[in-house]
């Protein structure tokens, strides 16, 4: 038999090298069978009997063989190649004889250490960008057998932990905190075993972010020119990105000029050829990913001749008012002049008395009658010529829409009522009837309703207290008129023109008084204060009742005020904040706030109050 297993071995092997197991045989003479098996294996890994073939399991085939005869090894060592490190751990080496009966401790038993040089998992990377007082973790893993360990050298010295620099996690991590100029260098990482050692480079340098050399400069060009906005960077590292934006959006997007535009790999944007369009801003924006990205910004200017974009087939005039006639123009640089002609004849506009030039070249007529109607067709020009002329304009006098009906000045309605305003128009073409709030809200939409030009609302608020404006317009004039609408029973609005006059020890607030809430409905007025610089307001009741100004005496701050209304029903709304400013005497101000808020009218002065020193 072999050794006993009491007598095990120990074998080292190198990772990917080769190893024999050694086992002898002690009657080579009597036929036998070899058995390698593993610990733990139920399976043996390799099976030799002469003259058949061995059996080899499936992680072991093409690595595991019995040694040559002619070895100095014993007859069933076995021949491991390529050893991996999982091979690590318990064989046995079992050698059964054919003619005799095997002890159950027959075998040999041998434990394989694997050994393992250093390889990294995980490295640094090659260059860091880094900022000064930024903070930084260079990371360096390991793997081996034995465990190898991590050193870190900079600039070919030992790294030395200090309260900015410190090695932590067995050395797998070098940080760096609060970068100075000294910590920037070459750093290397060190792992190193038994089995030998391997280095990784890793460099911290400054970073700069992208910085434009060469902006773009404002440029003119002619339509159908070429034109080039440089736009060179400088960066560390250099890896910058050029993005070329108009107006803002970015120019692949904009499909009309993406087929005409490239960027250069130098930065630059060429355009070719420009067209008329083109016109705008344009801005170059770099960045290799390290701060904010810089911007340059450059005009571009396109000129071209003066041209007609839109020719009507048909204009109209109204008759005995003002009206245009129209020629629709696109110029750059603008328009010089432009010539008329009417019914195939040379229209001299400074000859006729109610005809005055535009300065988009259009024609202003101060009064429209029958002599106006015609055959027109205009021609601009500016310094690069004219692009040609319009087609011909049937220009036709007409008599405008009217009224009919009209609104009335004032409509009324209580909260909660409902009120038509009525409008309408007549004409040739029939005039569309529209309706708005002058201030430009929005109507209520839930609440409204138009039909045949009347504009009805429904569920009256205090907010639909305004005036509104009807307009009837069709392709001959647009007549627009006002109607005021009196939302009654409501707390009053604010009061509004506030205004402030101020001597050296007092200040008078003058005001004038929104809608009370309902016809003839009284309201008084409370005057809210504030010293600058407070948030608590103050207030004094205005006396007597429906008086519009107030003289404040003892006046020694500057205040801000607001004026309020309130009647029947309760506190109206505020007006806007006026500010007002006195010099006591010898030109000092106080910006203390008034300790007591109360006062007390001047009993000769109506309308007038002191405010305690």
């Amino acid at each position: 038999v072999c050794l006993q297993n009491g007598d095990a071995e120990h074998i080292t092997a190198i990772l990917g090298e080769s190893v024999i197991l050694n086992c002898a045989v002690s009657h080579p003479k009597i036929p036998y069978i070899i058995h390698w098996k593993r610990q733990h294996h139920k399976i043996p890994i390799y099976i030799w009997y002469e003259g058949y073939d061995p059996h080899v399991e499936d992680t072991y085939k093409g690595r595991a063989s019995r040694v040559s005869q002619d070895t100095t090894y014993g007859l069933a060592s076995l021949n491991l190649t390529n050893v991996r490190e999982d091979d690590q751990g318990w064989y046995e080496c079992k050698v059964f004889y054919l003619d005799r009966t095997g002890s159950p401790d027959n075998g040999t038993w041998i434990h394989l250490d694997v050994h393992a040089p250093p390889r990294f998992t995980t490295t640094p990377d090659d260059v860091t960008y880094v900022n000064i007082g930024n903070s930084i973790i260079l990371n360096c893993e390991a793997e081996g057998t034995p465990k190898p360990e991590i050193f870190w050298f900079r600039d070919d010295e030992p790294v030395v932990p200090s309260d900015s620099v410190g090695i932590f996690n067995d050395g797998t991590e070098l940080r760096i905190n609060k970068i100075r100029d000294q910590d920037i260098g070459d750093y290397v990482c060190v792992a190193r075993n038994a089995e030998g050692r391997v280095h990784h480079e890793a460099k911290v340098v400054i970073a700069g972010g992208a910085v434009i050399v060469t902006p773009p400069q404002n440029q003119t060009r002619q339509e159908g020119e070429k034109v080039e906005f440089p736009c060179e960077a400088k960066a560390l590292p250099g890896n910058v990105t050029v993005i070329w934006k108009r107006e803002g959006v970015a120019i692949d997007k904009l499909s009309w000029l993406d087929i005409r535009a490239i960027v250069r790999k130098d930065g630059a944007l060429v355009i070719n050829p420009t067209s008329a369009d083109d016109g705008g801003f344009f801005t170059c924006e770099v960045s290799n990913g390290i701060g904010t990205p810089q911007r340059a910004t450059a005009y571009l200017n396109v000129e071209y001749p003066a041209r007609v974009t839109y020719t009507p087939t048909v204009q109209y005039l109204p008759f005995r008012q003002q009206g245009i006639i129209k020629c629709f123009i696109k110029s750059n640089p603008p328009i010089q002049f432009v010539t008329w002609i009417k019914d195939k004849r040379l229209f001299d506009a400074e000859k006729e008395n109610t005809v005055v030039k535009l300065n988009n070249g259009s024609l202003l007529i101060t009064k429209v009658n029958q002599s106006h109607q015609g055959r027109y067709s205009c021609t601009p020009y500016n310094r690069h010529t004219t692009a040609g002329s319009s087609g011909d304009m049937e220009v036709i006098v007409r008599d405008p829409p009217v009224f009919s009906p009209r609104p009335q000045l004032q409509y009324h309605g209580q909260v909660g009522e409902e009120v038509t305003l009525v409008c309408g128009g007549q004409g040739s073409p029939t005039p569309e009837v529209t309706w708005k709030r002058r201030d430009n809200q929005n109507l209520p939409r839930d609440r409204t309703d138009i039909v045949g030009g009347n504009l009805t609302i429904r569920s009256l608020r205090k907010s639909d207290h305004a005036y509104y404006e009807c307009m009837v317009s069709n392709e001959i004039a647009t007549l627009v008129t006002a109607t005021q609408l009196l939302v009654e029973g409501t707390t009053p609005h604010p009061p509004y023109n506030i205004t402030s006059e101020t001597d050296p020890f007092s200040v008078k607030l003058s005001w004038l008084p929104g809608y009370p809430g309902g016809k003839d409905w009284e309201q008084q007025y409370t005057i809210w204060y504030r010293a600058l610089g407070f948030r608590t307001w103050s207030q004094i009741d205005v006396k007597p009742a429906g008086s519009t100004s107030i003289t404040i005496h003892n006046f020694l701050a500057i205040h801000s005020f607001q004026v309020q209304g309130k009647n029947m029903l309760g506190d109206g709304m505020f007006s806007d904040v006026v500010t007002a400013t006195t010099e006591a005497l010898g030109g000092q101000t106080s910006d203390s706030p008034i300790d007591n808020p109360h006062v007390t009218p001047t009993p000769d002065k109506p309308g007038k109050v002191s405010l305690p020193p």
